[in-house]
């Protein structure tokens, strides 16, 4: 009985499993795009990009996001739930301003480096599509900052399972690593 005990904890919860084959998929097309940008850079007619400083703004609001939102897990297991609500609403506001700010940064560079859809050299194209992409992932996650917001304050807890809070942070945590190497790698590649 104790050996089936022992094997039943060392299995990773089905959530967890399926974020992680996510986040693997989600890093090889990052990956594939990623080297395409490299291959297409090196062509005649490529135009460098310049990162707009805002960039920095919201990176340093993402990471901020990222502590709160460990904070918030930390919390919730402790059973501290007004520290939990508090500190998961402020991971919530704080990933509205980092979509904010990207929303400025694409502003930018749209409209000073006229880095748009159109032109040869392919550059505008993949920026766009690399960002998007990455937009889309951090607005999926600020959706479930809503949903986990949402319960915090209107859903009663009754078996205190800290998986959701754990598969959000896990999840938020990588689309803030993944901002940081879209970031550093548009800087020294692009």
């Amino acid at each position: 009985m104790e050996a089936v005990m022992n094997q039943q904890r060392k299995k990773i919860h089905p959530h967890k499993f399926t974020l992680w084959v996510a986040i693997a998929s989600i890093l090889m097309m990052f990956a594939g795009l990623t080297s395409a940008f490299i291959v297409k850079s090196n062509l005649v007619g490529w135009r460098d990009i310049e990162m707009p400083k805002v960039f920095w703004g919201s990176t340093f609001v993402i990471l901020a996001s990222s502590l709160t939102i460990q904070m918030a897990l930390r919390s919730f297991r402790q059973r501290e739930m007004k520290s939990y609500r508090m500190l998961i609403g402020a991971t919530f506001i704080l990933g509205i301003i980092f979509v904010a700010l990207q929303w400025v940064g694409f502003t930018e560079l749209w409209e000073q480096q006229k880095i748009t859809f159109k032109g040869v050299s392919g550059a505008g194209q993949f920026l766009y599509v690399i960002f998007g992409l990455h937009a889309l992932h951090v607005i999926g996650g600020v959706v479930v900052l809503i949903v986990l917001f949402a319960k915090a304050f209107l859903g009663r807890t009754k078996t205190y399972s800290s998986v959701p809070v754990e598969v959000a942070a896990t999840y938020w945590h990588f689309v803030d690593i993944l901002w940081i190497y879209l970031l550093i790698f548009f800087i020294v590649i692009g």
